[in-house]
């Protein structure tokens, strides 16, 4: 038998040792990125979840009386009819199923926002070339999932109404900008029509389609077909939409406050409340999407970049069409495009620019595409941080319009731009606040509930604002008891009935700010008819604090 020749044995154990690992930790890496992918969902499913039963804006309860009568029964040919100049037949119905099927909870209208933006992740995914490897796949992916459930998004999962008006016709136009992309005609033109009958973000999808179809080097009949249908549909809607501006828009020439919404829309992810940092930034994310879009349209080379090139287009798309149709000054900022719901245009603008740069340079390593992914979506969200916190306190007051519609107070419900017809249709369904999940949040005392009030103590701190004359408008001021807020606000009559209540752990105003206690929060409190002087009370661990 030879004798084995030692360099030889100990020669092949680094190419084996290295042949097993390589594959190992590959695989550990991309489920590391699919771990991360599956972070901002998470975070932003929680918060769905968590966000309060009734959480409604005024264009929920806008459309619910329009499209039901005081029965409950759906009115189908209002849902045909214009809300805010557009089309709104699908979230219109969303709205109704929510009410009718769900009882009226505004969690389902946000986790379905999450479920659509999901949808629409995997839409975009399914467009990433073939070719490149499962890292850069995972990668990318990853970075569209932080980049369109972004914290700067989180309006459209802490309260329904806005999610359902704008996602179903964003994400119908992602599924019919990847149909287009692979070829698949019937899918691409059966998404654009649902899109546009969710809402007008998905008018220009049908020229978006034929830019791809020409971009892909189809025969032309397939390239005029959209932009025909997308030019009918176009001058349809403009010959019957309502005359005049819609919420508070400007109707002056304005090209330079219009050119800032564009540019500030784009570059959302990058500012809060401030519009020039997000006017930078979408100016210098436009000019590299023009830049890499100039060889597409020159040299238009495989299919791999049509649908990026058509994503490109659709967000730049939505940013023209906010700056010609929403431009105004009353908001926070002074540019409408730093809205929380509107940085979807710059998700998607971002992730075309971030796609197509990936395609056209293929040479750059892997590992700096990762960090630079992990940089963008950890700063990104960071930054949108802040704005989700304002977003959280201007939505808080919303919870009082549960006790608002219960009690009917009618001077509370034009205060929250809440609609009274709305009310004999959400009672005959038993939508909430009309069902036996409607409670003041007490722990106890309830609607008709009778107290002693003699048993109330002083509260230790907690001031009414004003004095409390009338009963069915908004009672305000603030209170800390035991160095927390109250876990309730009561409103009783003379004789210690409780004909309405209140919600507590708001934001301090500025007129409250000097005088509340340290530790305090400010409250909001309704009520039913009531004879006699009011009595409010704080409610903290059973015991009754008495405020006024």
């Amino acid at each position: 038998m030879p004798a084995l020749d030692a360099s030889d044995v100990t020669a092949s154990i680094p190419r084996t040792i290295g042949e097993v690992r390589r594959p190992s930790t590959h695989r550990l890496g991309v489920a590391a990125l699919w771990v991360f992918a599956a972070v901002p969902f998470a975070l932003a499913l929680l918060a769905a979840l968590r966000a309060p039963k009734m959480h409604v804006l005024l264009d929920y309860w806008h459309v619910f009386a329009k499209i039901t009568d005081d029965n409950g029964s759906l009115l189908l040919g209002q849902v045909f009819t214009y809300h805010l100049d557009q089309p709104f037949v699908v979230p219109s119905l969303l709205f109704y199923a929510d009410a009718a099927w769900f009882g009226g909870d505004n969690r389902v209208l946000t986790v379905l926002t999450i479920a659509l933006l999901a949808v629409a992740v995997f839409a975009l995914r399914t467009m990433l070339p073939r070719h490149v490897s499962p890292t850069t796949r995972g990668t990318l992916t990853a970075a569209m999932s932080w980049l369109l459930f972004s914290s700067h998004a989180t309006e459209l999962w802490l309260q329904g109404t806005n999610g359902i008006s704008w996602v179903p016709a964003v994400t119908f136009c992602t599924i019919a900008i990847a149909c287009a992309h692979h070829g698949r005609r019937a899918g691409a033109y059966a998404a654009a029509v649902l899109g546009c009958l969710s809402f007008g973000a998905a008018l220009p999808i049908w020229f978006v389609i034929a830019f791809i179809a020409w971009l892909r080097k189809e025969p032309r009949l397939r390239v005029v077909i959209p932009a025909v249908v997308g030019l009918t549909i176009l001058i349809a809607w403009w010959l019957t939409k309502p005359a005049g501006t819609q919420s508070g828009a400007t109707d002056a020439f304005d090209p330079d406050g219009r050119l800032s919404v564009v540019a500030a829309a784009v570059g959302g992810l990058w500012s809060v409340d401030i519009a020039v940092p997000a006017v930078i930034a979408g100016g210098l994310t436009i000019a590299l999407l023009a830049l890499l879009l100039r060889r597409t349209l020159i040299h238009r080379p495989a299919a791999i970049e049509a649908g990026w090139a058509g994503l490109a287009c659709y967000a730049f798309a939505l940013a023209l069409m906010l700056a010609l149709g929403r431009t105004t000054t009353n908001v926070p900022g002074g540019n409408v495009g730093l809205i929380s719901r509107y940085v979807l245009v710059a998700a998607l603008a971002t992730t075309a620019a971030l796609v197509l740069t990936t395609v056209h340079r293929p040479q750059w390593p892997k590992q700096y595409l990762v960090v630079a992914v992990v940089a963008l979506s950890l700063v990104t969200h960071a930054v949108g941080g802040r704005k989700a916190d304002e977003v959280r306190r201007s939505y808080a007051p919303l919870s009082l319009s549960a006790i608002a519609l219960r009690v009917d107070a009618p001077a509370a419900l034009d205060a929250l731009h809440i609609q009274r017809a709305a009310g004999p249709a959400a009672r005959a369904l038993g939508a909430y606040p009309f069902n036996d999940s409607f409670t003041l949040g007490c722990h106890g005392p309830d609607l008709g509930s009778h107290l002693d009030l003699t048993t109330a103590q002083p509260t230790p701190a907690g001031a009414l604002d004003a004095p409390a004359t009338d009963a069915g408008g908004i009672t305000t001021g603030w209170a800390v008891v035991n160095g927390t807020r109250p876990d309730c606000i009561l409103i009783t009559d003379q004789t210690g009935t409780v004909t309405g209540g209140g919600v507590t752990g708001l934001p301090l105003t500025l007129g409250q700010t000097p005088k509340a206690a340290p530790g305090a929060t400010a409250w909001q409190a309704t009520a039913g008819p009531t004879n006699g002087p009011l009595t409010i009370l704080a409610v903290q661990g059973g015991r009754l604090y008495r405020i006024s």
